[in-house]
């Protein structure tokens, strides 16, 4: 064998090593797209196990509002459970905007349109302010400016009845003033923004066909 046939073989063992070389690289490495070797059956799998404490763990949609395991955190629960459909973070944001409403209304002295959304008790506490402030001349200019807080502060639910009760605290602000028949500005600053305070209690039976909530109790 010549040196130019005994070259021409090395060149070529050398080239064959580094395929191969090569190839074992590309073919022990793993891309992501692979599917995870299992080991044991899946109730051994460590990471179904991780999925069990996931699913099994506080409902996030209760705990942002309240703390887990406090009363109001196991109300919200059986609401959801008597109604699955029920997502407190939606009924704030929902309160937020009743909030608004009916205490336009309430300052305008108007509560046709909101008297869906009041209980009779506080329809006619809200009625008889109004009765009197018109009986004395007065009327309110009120121009609303915003919510600041609102928090979720107590929850209710009476099994037997399937009525859920919530508790949310509002701070508004807006400005307002009374007027008398003449226009004469009696109370209040039309310059000067106030903060508005109240705790007021929505309730409902849930999984009725009835969507609406009802204010039942107002405080300060």
């Amino acid at each position: 064998m010549n040196d130019a046939v005994l070259l021409q073989l090395i060149v070529l063992a050398a080239i064959a090593l580094f395929l191969v070389i090569r190839l074992k690289n590309v073919l022990g490495k793993r891309t992501g797209f692979e599917k995870p070797t299992v080991l044991g059956s899946p109730a051994e799998s460590p990471v179904r196990r991780d999925f069990e404490v996931i699913e099994g763990g506080p409902d996030r949609d209760i705990t942002d509002h309240v703390d887990d395991g406090t009363p109001s955190a196991k109300a919200l629960a059986a609401m959801k459970e008597a109604e699955p459909g029920f997502v407190v973070t939606e009924f704030v944001a929902g309160a937020r905007g009743a909030y608004e409403m009916i205490l336009m209304a309430f300052e305008s002295g108007d509560l046709g349109d909101v008297q869906p959304f009041l209980s009779e008790d506080v329809y006619e506490a809200f009625l008889s302010v109004i009765s009197d402030r018109e009986d004395k001349g007065l009327r309110v200019e009120a121009n609303f400016i915003g919510v600041r807080e609102t928090s979720l502060e107590e929850a209710e639910f009476d099994a037997a009845t399937n009525e859920g009760q919530v508790t949310i605290r509002f701070v508004g602000e807006l400005t307002s003033v009374v007027k008398d028949q003449d226009g004469t500005v009696v109370e209040g600053n039309p310059n000067e923004i106030k903060k508005q305070r109240d705790i007021w209690t929505f309730a409902r039976e849930m999984g009725s066909d009835d969507p609406n909530w009802k204010l039942v109790a107002t405080g300060g």
